[in-house]
Order: C-alpha cells, then sequence, then structure tokens
C-alpha cells in the first residue's frame, strides 16, 4: 500500500489472500504491548447438544450424564456439536483522530486492512459478518450476512468513509463518537458474537469501559488497538514534519514537549491496560508502519 495516506478498495479486496494461518479465536495467550501475557478469555463457537447415547470405549468420561446413568442403570454420554456458524461484528473507526501516520500509512487505513482480514478470515471460516463503521459524524451499519458480497459491501463503506478523511477538515470533537459505536453493538451483539474493534481509543473513558464489559458478558471481545510510534515518542530535537497529502508543515520539538507527550501518552495506554485486562478482553496492537497481515499473524497465527 506504500505511503498512500488513503486505503484503496482494491487494496482490501486483494488482502483477501492474505487472510490465512491466523485465528481470531486464538487459544494461546495474545502478546500486548499494553496488557503483557494474559489468558484470552475467547470461547470460540458454542456447542450444541445433538444426542443422548449409550457409553462406547474410548468416549471422553467427561461427557457422562450421571442422571441418565443413574436412571437408567446404564452409562450414557451426551454428544455435543459445533455450531456451524457465528456472527463476527466489526466496529470500525474512521475519525480523524484515526487520520495520522509517520510512516508507512495512517492509523485509519490501518484499521481498514485490519477489518478487511477480519472479514474474509470469518467468511473462510464459515461465519456471518457484520460491521459498525463509524466517523465523526456518520455511523453505518452493516448487518450480519454469510457471502463474499457482504465483505465487498463492507470493504466498500470502509473505503468511502476512509476517503473522506482530511486533515485541514476541523472537525469537532468526537470523541464521544466511539461509545455511540458501542451502544449501537450492544443493540446488535445480542450473545454469542465475536465483536472485533478497532480503533485508537480516542475518547475512552468509564462508559466505554461499561458498555465493553456490557458486550463481553454475552458475547467474545477482541480489540485491536491502532497506534502510530510518533504518537507514543517524538524526537527530542529538531522538526515534525507533517502533510496531508498535498500541504507540508513543520512543528518544532523540543526535549519538554517530546517528554510531556510520552508521558501522556503512557498515562492513556495505563488507564486503557486496566479497563480492558480488568474483563479480560485481549488486546493486539497494530504499528502503522508495518503490513498489518504481517502483524496479525505474528500475533494470531495458529500454531500446531
Amino acid at each position: 500500500m506504500g505511503s498512500h495516506p488513503y486505503t484503496r478498495f482494491e487494496d482490501l479486496v486483494r488482502l483477501r489472500h492474505a487472510a490465512g494461518g491466523f485465528s481470531l479465536l486464538p487459544k494461546q495467550p495474545v502478546s500486548s504491548l499494553l496488557s503483557g501475557q494474559h489468558a484470552s478469555r475467547l470461547r470460540g463457537r458454542g456447542m450444541m447438544f445433538e444426542e443422548l447415547r449409550d457409553y462406547r470405549p474410548g468416549d471422553d468420561i467427561r461427557q457422562m450424564d450421571w442422571k441418565a446413568t443413574a436412571r437408567l442403570r446404564k452409562p450414557y454420554i451426551r454428544v455435543y456439536s459445533e455450531e456451524r456458524e457465528r456472527t463476527v461484528l466489526l466496529v470500525v473507526d474512521q475519525r480523524t483522530s484515526m487520520f495520522f501516520g509517520s510512516e508507512r500509512t495512517t492509523k485509519a487505513t490501518a484499521a481498514a486492512e485490519v477489518a478487511a482480514l477480519a472479514a474474509w478470515r470469518a467468511i473462510d471460516g464459515g461465519d456471518r459478518i457484520g460491521a459498525i463503521v463509524f466517523g465523526d459524524d456518520e455511523t453505518l451499519e452493516l448487518r450480519p450476512r454469510r457471502s463474499r458480497e457482504s465483505v465487498l459491501h463492507i470493504c466498500h463503506e470502509i473505503t468511502r468513509m476512509n476517503q473522506q478523511l482530511s486533515a485541514d477538515q476541523l472537525a469537532e470533537d468526537s470523541s464521544r463518537r466511539l461509545n455511540d459505536a458501542l451502544r449501537q453493538c450492544v443493540n446488535v451483539a445480542k450473545h454469542d458474537c465475536l465483536v472485533v474493534l478497532v480503533t485508537d481509543y480516542a475518547g475512552d473513558d468509564d462508559e466505554t469501559r461499561r458498555l465493553t464489559t456490557q458486550l463481553a458478558s454475552h458475547n467474545d471481545v477482541l480489540a485491536f488497538l491502532v497506534y502510530d510510534p510518533l504518537g507514543i515518542r517524538l524526537p527530542a530535537r529538531g522538526q515534525l514534519h507533517a502533510t496531508d497529502g498535498s500541504t507540508q508543515y513543520s512543528i518544532p520539538s523540543g526535549p519538554e514537549f517530546a517528554q510531556s507527550f510520552e508521558t501522556s501518552f503512557r498515562a492513556r495506554c495505563d488507564q486503557l491496560r486496566e479497563r480492558l485486562g480488568a474483563i479480560r478482553v485481549p488486546i493486539v496492537p497494530i504499528c502503522t508502519h508495518e503490513p498489518v497481515a504481517r502483524q496479525i499473524l505474528a500475533a494470531m497465527g495458529e500454531r500446531p
């Protein structure tokens, strides 16, 4: 994707070929620069009861139905099968706060790539895929469906909102839009869904935690934190150069300003770690400087 600040529809479609070798429901702990190693609470597809049958040598004794065994005076086990499909719901941030990147691409475009990879992976796994895509003044809900066309529709709408972003457009405070999107997600994801959050968490507050906790109590929640390294640490001296694709800007940077910037960012990360760690929601960091598919494979690759 080079250093283009915007995503392109064809790039998101092309990511289908990279949407393999990883699971959206990793059994191994997810490594995070914010939360360290912690056990994932992701459960995967649910199990449906199929039948009660005679115990056979080699059957798992943990599936024994002791009540039926006692009543019928013969060993019986309960047979389960994995649910054939589940709903995967993407919550994708395309606010102005995401239109920032110091190398390769912007946070908004990296988020678009995460969403496309997750959508293609879900469809390939036989799941239904839907999305809530939100910007500064628009929130779009795409109902879950199990088809290639549903992924193409999601990619199209993310691209449309992404290409509307502009650095010279001074948007009003859109921090509340994160909670608006989560609130809408709560209404859609009633139970047993996989909710995939893709955002920089600008506007994260107590209400964000309440809504995320509500989601996690009935669904699996996986959080992708999109960040740019320049958002963590500024150069102590010299000029910062920024561009919106047409105009270049220079910003002076000194040691005090750089230290203050990093301290503020670290404090926000600590708060986010506390909020999501308390409800055991895995955090997968996504950096704008590196190819997204490679990062997802490293964090969530299927291991033998």
